[in-house]
């Protein structure tokens, strides 16, 4: 919202124009982590410039519902997080240098930076728990309570796993830079892989939700991000594409109770048609490029998925053929149950299980393992053994929508 004024600002007189604390939530997440880049190019200090950034945050906070979002948000915050900066810079014996430095409108800023930020909150050198944490609250712009609420935490242990994260930046001399050529590889490993366990952690939940929309949406925006700062990689696209084709069909994945509906009982009509063909292109500019990976390979099965007009129609030796080649970057039992299920479309249920069970050793403690199992075995009419498999596999999720699916199975 602008600020509109006649003889005063509308918005303190139109209750309408208020700002609501989403549009707030929206400004400050793309705000944020551009100016926490910034003050960190400029203070050199994590801690420092994440103080400046939150004394900018609160400043906006209580202004901004009473006189509207400024026209240039991002320059309004800019001028508050100087202002304190040039405070903590008075005690710096650099201050002549950093001064002139930080009169720089963040505008102006090279867009690396935060760039630079999530390579450094995505440091190998940190357990991927505290990763996640520094790069929500830093990248992200969330407060220690609300990433509390999206791990099931509590927000002291959050608080505290964030300021072993920052000490141990400033300990071990964690650099604030992308990495060198020779290092880009493992490392944007690392960065998707946290954006990849968020957007997993969002779609359905290990315990106690169905789904945690606003953990997928920060997902999807960091990938987004990542995607628009790294344009060339195609594993940035393909991880943007995968997200984007998911909750593309994420309207039909659950019935009016809550319950999980299988991808082949799912209503396409619901599926969002136009995502799913933007998203596709996504995967054709990354396959361009010449540079296959898994994030490529998951997000090309689930276009095949997406686009096809049913169950029935599916282009399954496609997807038994994409598996093929992700098992060449992904080689994991996970990865080759997924595939049992394209192999029994082409193959029969007996070819199915047969894989299946040859990875018992491996799964024995995964749900989706006896539940698949337990699918194989009802199409094959040995009704007693799916039922084993599938009280087994409820015994083993926490999830409320997965376990209501296994229950009405059982029922």
């Amino acid at each position: 919202m602008a600020r509109t004024r006649d003889g005063g600002d509308t918005a303190r007189h139109d209750p309408a124009l208020t700002v609501t604390r989403d549009a707030l939530s929206a400004v400050f997440r793309e705000e944020a982590g551009k100016l926490a880049a910034s003050v960190t190019r400029i203070l050199g200090d994590f801690d420092a410039a994440e103080e400046v950034v939150q004394d900018a945050l609160l400043a906006a906070w209580r202004q901004w519902p009473r006189d509207g979002i400024p026209d240039r948000p991002g320059a309004w915050l800019w001028t508050v997080a100087r202002r304190r900066a040039i405070d903590l810079l008075r005690r710096d014996v650099r201050f002549r240098e950093l001064t002139c430095a930080a009169s720089f409108p963040v505008s102006q800023a090279d867009e690396d930076d935060r760039l630079m930020l999530i390579f450094t909150c995505c440091h190998p050198a940190l357990w991927r728990g505290a990763q996640v944490a520094l790069t929500l609250r830093t990248v992200c712009g969330l407060g220690p309570a609300e990433i509390a609420r999206a791990f099931l935490a509590s927000e002291t242990a959050i608080i505290q796993r964030l300021t072993r994260a920052r000490r141990k930046i400033a300990t071990a001399g964690i650099p604030y830079r992308v990495p060198a050529a020779d290092e880009l590889g493992p490392r944007l490993s690392g960065v998707l892989a946290v954006i990849y366990l968020l957007f997993n952690e969002g779609y359905l939940c290990s315990a106690n939700a169905a789904q945690r929309r606003d953990l997928t949406d920060d997902a999807e925006w960091l990938a987004a991000l990542l995607a628009r700062l790294m344009p060339a990689e195609p594993e940035a696209l393909g991880l943007l594409a995968l997200i984007r084709l998911h909750r593309a069909r994420a309207a039909a994945r659950f019935d009016a109770e809550g319950r999980l509906v299988l991808l082949r009982h799912q209503d396409r009509a619901q599926w969002d048609h136009a995502e799913i063909a933007a998203a596709a292109n996504l995967v054709v500019r990354a396959a361009r490029l010449r540079r296959p990976g898994p994030y490529q390979l998951q997000a090309a099965i689930v276009a095949c998925h997406a686009e096809a007009a049913s169950w029935e129609t599916t282009d399954w030796m496609q997807i038994l053929l994409l598996y093929d080649a992700l098992l060449s970057h992904l080689p994991s039992p996970v990865t080759r149950l997924h595939r049992t299920i394209a192999l029994a479309q082409v193959l029969g249920p007996q070819a199915g299980l047969d894989a299946a069970d040859a990875l018992a050793g491996d799964l024995d403690r995964f749900y989706l393992f006896h539940a698949t199992r337990a699918a194989f075995l009802r199409e094959l009419g040995r009704t007693a053994q799916a039922r084993q498999a599938d009280e087994r596999a409820l015994g083993l999720t926490a999830n409320p929508a997965e376990r209501a699916l296994l229950e009405q199975r059982l029922a």
